[in-house]
């Protein structure tokens, strides 16, 4: 594909956001039932993005086999632009989803993370990261180098979205998340991420130490209970929107791509209390609509529209 062939510069020069983390094959079973879907959380949020109508391209790693090459289409196919470097596996990786009852899902991955070092010369509006990606070497090791270039160039979300079976010891997870906190504008977390992280600590606790690490926005996901978002000097509190629950696959993902496209439209707003409750219910929007429907399925932007107008 021609867009495979661009120099590195001119692949990050020219985006809204650049998505960087891991693409892999979400393999969902269900009881007997098994099905596959493109996942992996940063492309997940890439592919919700573009959807969107959200100028993206994503930085990842996957390999020339049958799972690549569908992952491809996947993404490609909704618009988003995968960078030069992102072919560097020789297996795409793979989670294994197996759903309960009540629709959460267990995951077991089989996934290797590499990515070569990149120094682009022009950032986008948004850079976003997070999960596997930015704790795993040895690739993690280059996204932290470039959240340390684009620093203070462009804004930084980061959702860690938290896997424990591959995180290694709690301490050197923790110190991980709490080195890459200091070099971004947002933080989301969903409530499971932060009970991990500080166990014990109410959600206006952990919001406030993240607030105090360095980023400027906290955003904790609480399922049906709503989000909550905080600044320094604020805090809104969103609550969910109403949803018939397929399985919640990809539901914070498709909060993420929803928070994201909003702070690209608030413009010289900042960070103010108006303008992040409508951006917080867009996001929440976003996960309802994702999780009455089976795998990693974020709506487009008409569907999110019509969801926001019938509320």
């Amino acid at each position: 594909m021609d867009y495979l062939k661009t120099t590195s510069d001119q692949a990050h020069h020219g985006f809204d956001v650049m998505v960087v983390g891991e693409a892999l094959m979400d393999v969902v079973t269900t009881g007997t039932l098994r099905a596959e879907h493109p996942g992996g959380s940063p492309a997940n949020v890439a592919y919700g993005l573009a959807r969107l109508g959200v100028n993206t391209c994503l930085l990842t790693a996957i390999a020339p086999d049958a799972w690549g090459r569908r992952m491809e289409e996947h993404l490609v196919g909704a618009g988003v632009v995968i960078l030069p470097g992102s072919h560097s596996l020789a297996r795409t990786a793979s989670a294994t989803a197996t759903v309960a009852a009540d629709g959460s899902a267990h995951y077991d991955f089989d996934i290797s993370w590499e990515l070569a070092p990149q120094t682009p010369a022009h950032f986008p509006k948004i850079l976003h990261t997070g999960s596997i990606a930015t704790f795993l070497e040895p690739g993690a090791g280059v996204v932290k180098s470039l959240l340390e270039q684009a620093h203070r160039q462009c804004v930084i979300t980061y959702d860690p979205n938290i896997r424990p079976a591959l995180l290694g010891s709690h301490s050197q997870a923790l110190a991980t998340f709490e080195e890459l906190v200091g070099l971004t504008d947002v933080v989301k977390l969903s409530e499971e991420d932060a009970q991990w992280l500080y166990p014990g600590r109410s959600t206006a606790g952990t919001a406030a130490h993240i607030l105090r690490l360095g980023t400027r926005l906290s955003v904790i996901t609480k399922g049906a209970e709503g989000s909550y978002l905080s600044t320094p000097g604020f805090e809104v509190i969103i609550p969910a929107s109403r949803a018939k629950v397929s399985d919640t696959i990809g539901a914070g993902d498709s909060y993420m791509s929803g928070l994201i496209h909003g702070l690209l439209n608030r413009h010289a707003e900042g960070f103010a209390p108006e303008i992040l409750a409508q951006t917080g219910r867009a996001a929440a929007a976003a996960a309802a609509i994702t999780v009455q429907r089976p795998g990693a399925n974020p709506p487009s932007l008409d569907e999110l529209n019509a969801m926001l107008a019938s509320a």
